[in-house]
Order: C-alpha cells, then sequence, then structure tokens
C-alpha cells in the first residue's frame, strides 16, 4: 500500500497503522484492520509493538481496547508532521479512512 514500499517505523504494517491512527485520531485493532485491509493478528502485534516503543498509547472502552497516537511521546508534533508528509503518498488510506462511519446509526433509519 505505500507506494514507495518504505517501512520507517520497521515493517510495513506499523507505518500503515500509524498512518490511519494520524487520520482516524483513535481506533480499535478490528477497524484497522479492515481499513487496511490486514490481517487481524498482523494488526494487534503492530500495535503491540508500537505501543512498547511509546508511539502508541490505548486504554479500555469497555471491553474494547481504543488506540491511539500517544500523546506524551515526546517528539509528538514531530511524528505527526512525518507522517503527515508519509500521507502524502496514500491517498487511498485516507480515503478509507474518510469514508468510515464514526458514530452508530440511529435504530430504524433507512439505510
Amino acid at each position: 500500500m505505500l507506494v514507495s514500499r518504505s517501512s520507517p517505523f520497521g515493517g510495513r504494517t506499523r507505518t500503515e497503522v500509524l498512518l490511519a491512527l494520524s487520520f482516524l485520531r483513535e481506533s480499535y485493532p478490528r477497524e484497522l484492520a479492515r481499513v487496511l485491509q490486514a490481517p487481524l493478528y498482523g494488526v494487534q502485534r503492530a500495535l503491540g509493538g508500537l505501543e512498547t516503543a511509546g508511539l502508541v498509547a490505548s486504554r479500555l472502552m469497555g471491553r474494547m481496547r481504543v488506540y491511539r497516537l500517544n500523546p506524551r511521546y515526546f517528539a509528538l508534533g514531530e511524528l505527526e508532521a512525518y507522517l503527515q508528509k508519509l500521507s502524502e503518498a496514500e491517498p487511498e488510506l485516507r480515503e478509507r479512512t474518510a469514508d468510515l462511519r464514526r458514530r452508530p446509526r440511529r435504530p430504524g433509519k433507512p439505510l
């Protein structure tokens, strides 16, 4: 998916997860796997490694773990600027994240 096949964060999936989180602000593993069209297990491993490195933070929301870029990361501004630059090569990923419905549909509302 990355046009240049660049993996500056240790792997293509890790880089794509960071890009998707920069677009979505926060997400959960299954949603990221669907957006990235990647296996759930690979996304979960990437999130675990990124959390260990301190680049992403997670919290429990009910029984679901939600991830986002770590607001306490010492170089968050630089990371966001770098991800913004990398995202220029990913218009398809930006479109897929923009098309996500971020809130539940009202009961009974027609599709």
